[in-house]
This record gives structure tokens, C-alpha cells and sequence, in this order.
């Protein structure tokens, strides 16, 4: 499966301890990641990221249109909810893109501990359906 890690600065260290936590579970699917957060991540274990820009720089819309082309099945996003963000237009896109396709999106770690519980125990398989669904009809 493919997953995408976005975090806002005050959360990319909230967002690092849990792909530490869970990189047994992560280093078995293709990850992607805005610019700094993929980063982090990838300096504080063994994961192979693709990174994009950083969000500001268009990270996240670069993450957008694998969701708008359903190459992406996961979308990991540990949001700061206190702190105004000035590219929230672009926040805002990505979050509906993934209620338009049904893209599971987590935006703390609770949520996001739940779906990789979930992909653990071979939960997802609904995504390969979609997929395969999709890819028939192009």
C-alpha cells in the first residue's frame, strides 16, 4: 500500500516517534512524505521515503494528485489544530480530496494508530478492489 506522512512543525516529533514506533508495519508498504517531515523520519529509522516539496512549497498538492489518481491508499497527517497555518487553502484540498476518493485519513496519532492496527490485520484489502475497479474502467 501506498502511504503518505504530512506533519505540521509542532507535530513532525509527535509524527517521528510513531513511524519509529511502527516501522515493522510501515517498511512493508512504498511511503511517501512532504520534504522535511520524510526527512525526519527517514534520519530516526530504516524507512525508504519518497519525499516531495515541503508543504508550504506544494508538498502536500504533490500528495493530492496521487490521491486524485488513486495511487494513493493512506494518508497519515498529524495536525497542529492551535497554530494558524498559511497555506491552509492547500490543507483544506488535501483533507477533501481524501473524503472525495476514500482515502482513510489520520490527522493525530490516535486515528493513526487505529488504521495501521487495522493494515496490520489485512483490514485494507478494500483498497485493492477500488484500485483494481478503477484500472478496468481507464
Amino acid at each position: 500500500m501506498n502511504i503518505a506522512f504530512i506533519a505540521h512543525d509542532k507535530k513532525k516529533e509527535d509524527l517521528v516517534s510513531f513511524a519509529m514506533a511502527y516501522e515493522h508495519v510501515l517498511k512493508q508498504h512504498t511511503l511517501f512524505s512532504t520534504g522535511t517531515t520524510g526527512e525526519r523520519i527517514m534520519d530516526a529509522t530504516d524507512l525508504d521515503i519518497h519525499r516531495f516539496a515541503s508543504g508550504p512549497l506544494g508538498g502536500d498538492q504533490q500528495i493530492g494528485a496521487m490521491i486524485a489518481e488513486n495511487r494513493m491508499d493512506l494518508v497519515i497527517f498529524f495536525k497542529d489544530p492551535l497554530t494558524a497555518q498559511p497555506h491552509e487553502p492547500d490543507i483544506n484540498a488535501l483533507i477533501r480530496l481524501c473524503d472525495v476518493y476514500t482515502i482513510p485519513l489520520a490527522t493525530n496519532m490516535a486515528t493513526a494508530e487505529i488504521l495501521l492496527s487495522g493494515l496490520q490485520r489485512g483490514e485494507f484489502k478494500w483498497r485493492e478492489i477500488i484500485k483494481s475497479g478503477n484500472e478496468r474502467k481507464s
